[in-house]
């Protein structure tokens, strides 16, 4: 057979080799709907136990909310359990469309379609509306399914230094010659949780003629005044061409995306976007119970507001405490080790205090740049964020990192 024992134990020496080196990623099982306490199984075998969720992407707390939990109740008697087909033979639903115009008149863009995922948005966009006539500019930071979907599209591409608006515009001079251009960019980028400078991109776009995509996937729905995302916080509401972003983070946290924005490239996707075109429609009960959300959060800013009084506690007692914090605004807040199985014995022992946060490492972010990602939910109460922070005081206590610079740690665990 093709799967030879030679060929098995090839792949068993690799994994063995991972997890000799404290790099396997070992899956936990919840046992509970997400929240902010949330009881987990790990390892697998083990009694289950109740810990304080710190790295979810359930950023208004929404995922297991009990008006969300309704309306997909409501969805699957109404509207059935799955549409058995793409959306341009028999896979739209009227629910469908009134999620679309729901997510357009919320970020304030032209025209909105529906994906199975941003994953799947983004692999869609770029194939969908450029050529090899064409390039695209990008972030040496974007997210792998912006990566994806470039590598897919046969547009020349060009990559700008992160967040370097001088790179940028030198990168724009470069291809003036191209019939299109576009810059490409993470609304937040989800590692470090920083910004996109859209302020000052916008201006260099329309200096150089050029459109903009922005995968807001960590910010829509919390980000702003009002919650809708980068282009808001920065100002730039209606002038960005293209935003892509999730409902399975704040927006509910189960699953589809969509591509935003102008009117003439949301209908190019729904003739040539292959995730579109090739894939089953969103199911109803997701359908239905993101058009709750979408009405929840277009109503009141409560709970964004909420996760901004939760971000600013968390990152200040970090700080003070002793961590190196990655700085910034966002609900994404980087605990920064450096050495990979560093960050991996800190999590195990977090997790033994009743704590779940995961320990990041390459090829999940650079070599050399492991952390514990932290992620602030609306669902948490200063409470649980108390709690947290005692027991990473201890953990860093016991690891000796409290206070000290990048270096001093790289001299004590190495990179």
């Amino acid at each position: 057979m093709a799967f030879s024992d030679r060929v098995r134990e090839h792949f068993q020496k690799e994994l063995d080799g991972i997890k000799e080196a404290g790099l396997y990623k070992a899956e936990r099982y919840i046992k509970s709907p997400q929240s902010a306490d949330i009881v987990v199984e790990y390892p697998e075998g083990a009694e289950p136990k109740e810990v304080i969720n710190m790295c979810a992407n359930n950023y208004l707390g929404l995922s297991s909310h009990p008006d969300v939990i309704k309306a997909a109740h409501e969805g699957l008697e109404k509207r059935g359990y799955g549409m058995s087909s793409v959306r341009f033979i028999c896979g739209t639903q009227d629910i469908h469309r009134e999620l679309e115009n729901k997510l357009t008149k919320f970020l304030e863009t032209e025209d909105t379609i529906l994906f199975p995922s941003c994953m799947d948005a983004n692999v869609g966009v770029f194939e969908a509306i450029l050529t090899k006539e064409d390039a695209i500019i990008s972030d040496e930071l974007n997210h792998a399914s912006i990566i994806d979907g470039i590598r897919l599209c046969k547009a020349e591409r060009h990559i700008y230094k992160h967040l370097d608006m001088n790179d940028l515009e030198e990168k724009l001079k470069q291809t003036q010659n191209k019939r299109l251009r576009l810059i490409a960019t993470d609304g937040v980028f989800s590692m470090d949780g920083d910004v996109a400078k859209l302020d000052e991109m916008t201006e260099l776009a329309e200096k150089y003629d050029a459109m903009i995509l922005v995968d807001d996937s960590h910010a829509t729905g919390f980000l702003g005044k009002h919650g809708k995302g980068t282009p808001e916080l920065k100002g730039v509401l209606g002038k960005i061409d293209i935003i892509t972003t999730t409902l399975g983070k704040a927006l509910g946290g189960a699953s589809g995306g969509c591509v935003s924005g102008r009117k003439e490239i949301v209908e190019m996707c729904r003739q040539r976007a292959r995730p579109y075109l090739f894939s089953n429609a969103m199911p109803p009960v997701v359908v239905a119970a993101a058009n709750k959300v979408m009405d929840i959060i277009m109503t009141t800013t409560e709970r964004r507001d909420k996760l901004e009084r939760n971000t600013k506690w968390w990152r200040e007692h970090l700080v003070e405490a002793g961590f190196d914090v990655k700085p910034g605004e966002t609900p994404i807040v980087p605990i920064m080790l450096y050495n990979a199985k560093l960050s991996q014995d800190i999590s195990n022992d977090l997790y033994d205090k009743g704590v779940y946060a995961i320990g990041f490492f390459y090829p999940v972010v650079p070599k050399g740049q492991a952390r514990i990602r932290t992620q602030i939910s609306a669902a948490h109460e200063i409470h649980h964020l108390e709690k947290a922070l005692k027991a990473f005081v201890e953990v860093g206590e016991k690891y000796n990192i409290l206070g000290k610079s990048k270096q001093e740690i790289i001299d004590m665990y190495g990179l």
